[in-house]
This record gives C-alpha cells, sequence and structure tokens, in this order.
C-alpha cells in the first residue's frame, strides 16, 4: 500500500515507540485497542488480521536466557542423533523391510533436547510428572537418548523393530509393548493432539474434583505440520481455549513437508496454524528464524526484508533449503535491491547456514519458558526447521525425505563432520553406537538434568498406588432382582446401576459418567443433581429448567463429562480417565454411554489406541442393536459394533439381554480391571427397548456363565417331544427366541432349550484358545470349548440369533457339535416398527421357528411338508428379496 504522506505515518511510529519505551507494552496495548474501537464506532472498517508478521513472536531482547552450557548440549545432542541414525539403518541391514524413520526426528532434535534439559518434569520426586505426546516418527531419537541414560542396552538398540524374539523396541510409542517406557500411542496421526487436550481437560477435572493435588504439571504434545492436516488434530483446539487449559503445551514441528511433498507448497502453514489458533483462544509462539538471522532483522530498517518473508511462500522456503546458499541469494534476497544488499558481505555457505529457529536452542529455550510461565490460555508453539536435518544430500529438505531409511557413506560423513562427532572414516560403515564413559562429562551433565527434573522419561507407572476395593455382586441387588412387573430398558437397568456405584463409600468418587450429549436419551437426566456435570467455570448462569427436580447443574467440581456432540473428544476424555491410574497415580471408573452406532464405528482408531494404551473402563453403547432403534433408520441402526469390538484384542464385549446380566457383567469388569489390575476394558450393549426384567435364575452356575458367554436359562431336556432344538439369543432378540419356543411347542410339539448368549466374542475366543492349545499339545488331556461343555449331549440343531450381522454368532461353528444355524441382521437399516424390521431382517419368532425346522430337515428328523406348512402359516414370502443387499 502506498504511503500518502510518510511524515505523518513516522509521527504515529514515533509516538507509539515513546509509549512502548516509557510506559511499556500493556499500555500501548490499552491505547491501540481504545484506538481500534474508536475507529469502529466511527464506523470505519480496520484491515482484518489474525496472524503476525512471518518471524519470531518474542523479540530477542525478550528472549529467556538458556542457563546451560550450549557446547555440552550440542555434544549430547549430536550423539542422540548419531545413535538414532545408526540404529535405524543397523535393522535395515538386516532386512530393509523393517523400515524406520530418521528424518522426522532429525529435524526435531533440538525441540526435544531443551524440554529434557529444562522442562520435562519425571515423577521421581515430590510431584507427578508431565506429560509428554511424542511424534511417533521420532522413536529413534527418543530410544537413542535412553541408550545414552543407560536406560536400554545396546542388544536392545540392535533390536529396533525385531520384538518378536523378545526384547525388542516397538516401531513407534506403543504402551502395549513397553509397559515401562512409553505412556501414550501417537503414531496414528491426529489422536495424539486430541488426546492431549482431553488430558489436560481430565487433568483439571482431577484437580477442580479435590482427586489431585495442583502440582503445575504440564501436557506437552509435539506434533508435526502435516498431521495437522487430521480433523482430530484441530478438532478440539476451542476446548482448551475455552476452558483456558495453560496445562497444555503443543509444539508443532513445522518442517514444511508432509510425507510426500510440501504441506503448504502454495501457502505457508505456520501462518495458517496461528491464524486458527489465535482465533480458538490460543497463546501462539512463533519460532521461525534462529539467532544468525537477528543482525540481518536488525538492519532492516526499511522493511524490505520482511515483506519478502511474508510474501514468500513455503515452497519457497523448501528451496532455501535444499538448492543452497547461491540460489537463496539470487532468488529470495535478490527479490529486492535492499536486500541482496544485506548480504552481500555473506558467502554462500554463510546464506545457507542462516538457521530456522527449530534449530536454536536459544530461540527454543526462550519459547518453552515464556510457555510454561503463560497463564490463562493454553499454548501452540510453531517451531520452524528443516526435515531430514544433517543428513546431506540424501534427505534434508527433500520430498523423499521421509522415506530414508539409512544414508550413503558420503552422507555419513558429512553427518560426522556436521555435529562433530568422533568417529573415524574406517569405522563409519560399521556403524557403531557410541556411549561415553559413565563417568564422563557429558553422562554426568544429562543425570544432572534429569534428577533436577525429577527422573527419566518417557516412563510409565504400571499400578496406581492407590487401590480400590471393589463391593460384593450383591450391592446391585435392587437390579438383580429384576424389575418385576415393570418393563425397563437394558438401558435404564445401566443408569440404576450406574447411581448404585457412584452412591459406594469406596468406589463412588472414583466413577466417571460420560456422556456426549444424550443423557436424557438414555435416562441419565437425574444424575445431573445428583452428580453435577462439569464445568471448569462452575456454572454462571440460571438453567431454563431450575424449577425442575432434574434441572441442568453444571459445577466445577462435578462428576459427569458432558463432552457435546462429539463422540471423538468424549472418546479421548474416556481414554484419559481410564488410564488415569498410570497418568495421574488416581484410578478411575469410566463409563462412557452413547449410541452404538456411533462408537466403534466412528472412533474405531480411537478404541484401536484404548487397546494399546491398556485403558480400562467401560464403553456402553446405549440403543444397540438393528431393530431396537426402529424409528432412526439406516445411520443410526447397529449391526456390526460388537464385529469391531471382535478385532481389538484386550477389549471384552457383551450383549447382555437382562439386567442381571448387565450386573454380573459390569462387576466382573470392576473385579478384573480394578481388583486385580488386569489390561483390559469392557464393551457392553444396551438397548433402548421395554421388557419385564427377570430376576436372575438361582442356579450356580448362571454368573459363571454370564462371564464365559453362554448358559442354559430354560432347560426342557427333560420333557417329551417329538424334537428337541438349542435355541441361543443375545440382546432383545433373545425375547424373540423365548416367543419362538412357545410357536414350537404350541405349533409343533417341539421342545426348545433357551440359551442366553452374552457373548459370542469371549466365546469364539474361548473356543479358539481351546483349539489352538489341543494342535500344540496333541499327546496331552484335550481341552473342550465352553461351547462344547454346554453343548455336549443336548439333542437337536442349534439356531443362534442376534441383531447384529449374522457373522457375529457365526464365529462359534466350529465349536458346535452338529447342525448350526445363524441369523442376524445383515444389511442396510430401515425405519418402521420394531415388528417390522424384525420380520424384514428375518431374526423375528417366526424366522427362528422356520430356522428351527430346517435344521431339523437337515438332520433328517422332519419331512420338507412340515416346513413348507410353516412358512406358509406364517406368511413368509420366499421370493422376498435377501436384506443383506437391499
Amino acid at each position: 500500500m502506498h504511503d500518502i504522506d510518510p511524515i505523518e505515518t513516522q509521527e504515529w511510529l514515533d509516538s507509539l515507540d515513546s509509549v512502548l519505551e516509557k510506559e511499556g507494552e500493556d499500555r500501548a496495548n490499552f491505547l491501540l485497542t481504545r484506538l481500534a474501537r474508536h475507529a469502529r464506532a466511527k464506523g470505519t472498517q480496520l484491515p482484518y488480521a489474525i496472524t503476525t508478521p512471518y518471524r519470531n513472536t518474542i523479540p530477542p531482547e525478550k528472549e529467556a536466557r538458556m542457563p546451560g552450557d550450549l557446547f555440552m548440549e550440542r555434544r549430547i545432542r549430536s550423539l542422540v542423533r548419531w545413535n538414532a541414525l545408526v540404529m535405524v539403518m543397523r535393522a535395515n541391514q538386516k532386512d530393509s523391510s523393517l523400515g524406520g524413520h530418521i528424518s522426522s526426528f532429525a529435524s526435531s532434535a533440538t525441540l526435544y533436547d531443551i524440554g529434557y534439559n529444562y522442562f520435562f518434569h519425571g515423577h521421581e520426586s515430590d510431584r507427578e510428572g508431565d506429560l509428554v505426546y511424542y511424534q511417533g516418527h521420532v522413536a529413534p531419537g527418543i530410544y537413542a537418548r535412553a541408550f545414552l541414560e543407560g536406560r536400554l542396552s545396546e542388544e536392545q538398540m540392535n533390536r529396533f523393530r525385531q520384538e518378536v524374539a523378545g526384547n525388542g523396541l516397538s516401531s513407534y510409542p506403543h504402551p502395549h509393548l513397553m509397559p515401562d517406557f512409553w505412556q501414550f500411542p501417537t503414531v496414528s496421526m491426529g489422536l495424539g493432539p486430541l488426546q492431549a487436550i482431553y488430558q489436560a481437560h481430565f487433568m483439571r477435572y482431577l484437580v477442580n474434583r479435590g482427586l489431585a493435588p495442583e502440582q503445575n504439571r504440564k501436557i506437552w504434545a509435539f506434533l508435526g505440520d502435516g498431521e495437522m492436516d487430521e480433523p482430530e488434530s484441530l478438532g478440539a483446539i476451542s476446548l482448551a481455549g475455552r476452558e483456558n487449559l495453560d496445562n497444555l503445551i503443543f509444539v508443532i514441528n513445522c518442517n514444511l513437508q508432509r510425507l510426500d511433498g510440501p504441506v503448504r507448497g502454495n501457502g505457508k502453514i505456520i501462518q495458517e496454524l496461528e491464524g486458527v489458533f489465535r482465533g480458538a483462544g490460543w497463546n501462539v509462539i512463533k519460532v521461525t528464524w534462529g539467532r544468525h538471522w537477528d543482525p540481518l532483522f536488525a538492519n532492516d530498517n526499511d522493511g524490505k526484508l520482511q515483506e519478502i518473508m511474508d510474501e514468500a511462500v513455503d515452497g519457497d522456503y523448501q528451496n532455501c533449503k535444499a538448492k543452497g546458499g547461491g540460489w537463496t541469494r539470487e532468488n529470495f534476497f535478490g527479490r529486492t535491491p535492499e536486500t541482496l544488499k544485506m548480504v552481500e558481505g555473506m558467502s554462500d555457505e554463510d546464506i545457507w547456514r542462516l538457521n530456522r529457529g527449530g534449530h536454536d536452542p536459544y530461540k527454543v529455550y526462550a519459547a518453552y519458558h515464556a510457555a510454561v510461565h503463560h497463564k490463562g490460555q493454553p499454548t501452540v508453539i510453531l517451531a520452524k526447521t528443516v526435515k531430514g536435518y544433517g543428513t546431506g544430500d540424501t534427505g534434508e529438505a527433500a520430498n523423499v525425505s521421509h522415506n530414508v531409511k539409512k544414508l550413503p557413506v558420503e552422507d555419513l560423513k558429512h553427518f560426522r563432520d556436521r555435529f562433530d562427532l568422533p568417529i573415524k572414516d574406517e569405522d563409519l560403515e560399521k556403524l557403531p553406537l557410541f556411549k561415553p564413559d559413565a563417568d564422563s562429562p557429558e553422562m554426568v551433565y544429562m543425570r544432572k538434568h534429569r534428577e533436577k527434573l525429577g527422573g527419566f522419561i518417557p516412563q510409565r507407572r504400571r499400578e496406581s498406588d492407590i487401590k480400590l476395593v471393589i463391593p460384593e455382586l450383591k450391592v446391585l441387588d435392587a437390579v438383580l432382582k429384576g424389575s418385576g412387573e415393570r418393563s425397563i430398558s437394558t438401558t435404564m437397568a445401566y443408569v440404576r446401576i450406574l447411581g448404585i456405584l457412584a452412591k459406594d463409600k469406596g468406589i463412588g468418587k472414583y466413577i466417571v459418567p460420560i456422556i456426549p450429549d444424550e443423557a436424557r436419551t438414555f435416562g441419565m437426566e437425574g444424575m445431573f443433581r445428583q452428580l453435577g456435570i462439569y464445568s471448569a467455570e462452575g456454572q454462571n448462569y440460571e438453567p431454563v429448567d431450575s424449577d425442575q427436580v432434574m434441572y441442568y447443574k453444571e459445577s466445577k467440581t462435578g462428576q459427569i463429562l458432558e463432552e457435546g456432540i462429539n463422540e471423538a473428544g468424549s472418546h479421548a476424555a474416556w481414554i484419559a480417565a481410564a488410564t488415569s491410574y498410570s497418568s495421574h497415580n488416581v484410578p478411575m471408573i469410566p463409563f462412557y454411554a452413547f449410541y452404538s452406532m456411533f462408537g466403534f464405528q466412528r472412533t474405531g482408531d480411537l478404541a484401536w489406541a484404548s487397546g494399546d494404551i491398556q485403558a480400562r473402563g467401560f464403553l456402553i453403547g446405549a440403543t444397540s442393536g438393528r431393530t431396537t432403534l426402529n424409528g432412526e433408520g439406516l445411520q443410526h441402526q447397529d449391526g456390526h459394533s460388537h464385529i469391531m469390538a471382535s478385532t481389538v484384542p484386550n477389549c471384552i464385549s457383551y450383549d447382555p439381554t437382562y439386567g442381571y446380566e448387565l450386573a454380573v457383567i459390569i462387576h466382573n469388569g470392576l473385579r478384573r480391571m480394578y481388583g486385580e489390575g488386569e489390561n483390559v476394558w469392557y464393551y457392553v450393549t444396551t438397548m433402548n427397548e421395554n421388557y419385564q426384567q427377570p430376576a436372575m435364575p438361582a442356579d450356580d452356575g448362571t454368573v459363571e456363565g454370564i462371564v464365559k458367554g453362554l448358559y442354559c436359562l430354560e432347560d426342557n431336556s427333560a420333557r417329551k417331544a417329538r424334537h428337541h432344538v438349542q435355541l441361543m439369543g443375545c440382546g432383545t432378540i433373545l425375547e424373540e427366541v423365548r416367543a419362538a419356543a412357545e410357536l414350537l411347542r404350541k405349533d409343533f410339539e417341539i421342545e426348545a432349550d433357551i440359551w442366553s448368549a452374552t457373548s459370542f466374542n469371549e466365546l469364539r475366543r474361548d473356543g479358539l484358545d481351546a483349539e489352538r492349545y489341543n494342535m500344540l499339545n496333541p499327546g496331552a488331556d484335550k481341552r473342550v470349548s465352553w461351547v462344547e461343555q454346554k453343548l455336549s449331549g443336548r439333542k437337536g440343531p442349534v439356531i443362534a440369533s442376534s441383531d447384529y450381522m449374522k457373522l457375529y454368532a457365526d464365529q462359534i461353528r466350529d465349536f458346535v457339535p452338529g447342525t448350526f444355524i445363524a441369523l442376524g441382521a445383515d444389511g442396510f437399516g430401515r425405519s418402521d416398527t420394531r415388528e417390522q424390521l424384525r420380520k424384514f431382517f428375518e431374526v423375528d419368532r417366526y424366522y427362528v421357528v422356520i430356522a428351527a425346522l430346517f435344521g431339523l430337515l437337515k438332520e433328517g428328523e422332519i419331512d420338507v411338508s412340515v416346513l413348507e406348512k410353516a412358512i406358509k402359516a406364517y406368511n413368509i414370502d420366499p421370493s422376498k428379496a435377501n436384506p443383506m443387499y437391499c
């Protein structure tokens, strides 16, 4: 924009300088704010800007000074860089398919090193440690540092990505594989930032409820700029800004490159992210340029250098590093005579050495110092780096750098020389790991800093010091005794169980009810007043339903986490609570209830992460099944969540029909997870269909059968009849199965034993375990699966029915002695009555009868005419389209 009056402009600028010099930044901000408000009142539209100039947020004169030994730290950092590189290359010498990543850590080594030396608190002191979410691809660098610290052996370093034989190192941060080391699985990009936000949110929840002390702990999340394209990466940042989570620090490594090319070749990712985070209420600190740029900025009196920086795009900046100082002189500084003159006394090598902020320890320290002392906002640090920093022509700032697994000898020499490593030419190809003696200055320096900060990190706690006393099953007697004449849903039975547990003197305060925004749908609104809804700022308004008994009550000490219409965020909050025993030394018991269709389908990646992170808690898939949520139709009806649940090895899943089954399952989960410390988590589906809930049978084997996944609900084997069949069901379809048994008795003189199959998933695992044992131990006594134990000696075919895809029940086929037929609800959902839907999906009582007759026909027990007569009598159309394809 042309300046029509430079003298007047200078007068305004001089006035601002005078205020800054004499009265300080606060006064200048006040005057500028009043000036802007006055301009708007006069109808003047001010230029819109949510970003700041493309330079460091903290000017040199305001930088906190790094107190340590720069040269010693560079020495240590170089050793870490080398060992990380060697570890990956050694693995790929054994087998190139093992892979690994060099470039990500190469670009972010300084970002981690400054944290380790000055900011990352461990928990081996009188306070809990900070929580660090490492960017997944930098794992080699974290292992390399742990090797220098003596936490990992050379044998382990030589077994990077070679875990099967034992003593190996996992490819990425995986708590399940390294339970004493890694805390958070982060390599599935986007999940780290989302979980970090809800971890900070949950940490405040614990403090505000008085369950954890305020210790000024920080949550650090290290992310890549390409990772920020994931919807989960930015999807919850407004929560952090809204709740003023100043315990949260994002460090985004802006090396300007994705996996295959630039992040924003035609734009500026740092500027874009600055605008997004500032708009969400975050404190933004840009660490764009290193201190070698400071003299140039000091001499940029006419602002020409700043103009070029603001105009250049990331594709230009990538070229500056990839193509060297000569290219940068001509194509960057050469854009104006003034900027070209600024570098006339510098060699091409000098220009190439102009460093980026993320590689300058002084700039990084100043940013971290400002972040940990900032109050009232979360902070994001945008650190500009070079991908593949130091790797030479093979990988530095090149589009291929993400895939670099090894370097040629010439690049190894370049790497060694650049970082002043004491390795001889003849030893380079041997790829030696380098570790100074324990009493060397480097090792002493490292230990001193970590001791001061409370010990090594990452370090995972396996168990909490707090031991919960799990109440006896009888505490749930109100549910075990059934609902009498009243018809209720299993969702309502769940709410009753949760209410009882929340009042328990031993574990009540550790219960964390979590809902996405459907408490009233699930009948949980009675808990609003009883437990309160957690809010970081309490309730600063009078709710519209304050005159009602069950009004919407928010409180800073509220127990319920109501996370809005946000299944991913709710699941992330559940993970934070489900791992609180490890992260916060406080065992919490989270119950997250949601529409089952929007659980595993929408947040399946988080479910898998839950298994990796060793979560302990309950996911409640409410309004489950393909035909129970009858009015909602295709997108709301769940016929496959249990199949998805079966893919997570430590997810224990159940589909109970009755409240007493649900009570037994939840109590068993409490015992296993919190009484015995087992690293499993539970997925339990409940329904919104009302029917009478019977009392738990007095049979001694009922509890065991519920837990195992199958028990006999009605044993009619002693009754005399023309034929016998075995009918299984789960969820609401068990009610149809029981009705079918009556039809078989009345219309065909066939008796049926009724089986409640609370978990086909658990039955399959039990069967596979027995089968594996028998295969590998042919000379030992044969193991018999639970399904075979229960059905052995029973007469007739087995018909298994569920409200899920046929595949769910079909999992036990191999373990059923005799004829087996599975019924299920395959295909897309529909809107209609429950009766019509069950008829459409061929799982109602009449189809159960037809399947039973077909089973008897297959066994030669009845004539085909009997089946044909039944099909006609029940008005079943054989030409009806298969719902699987509808």
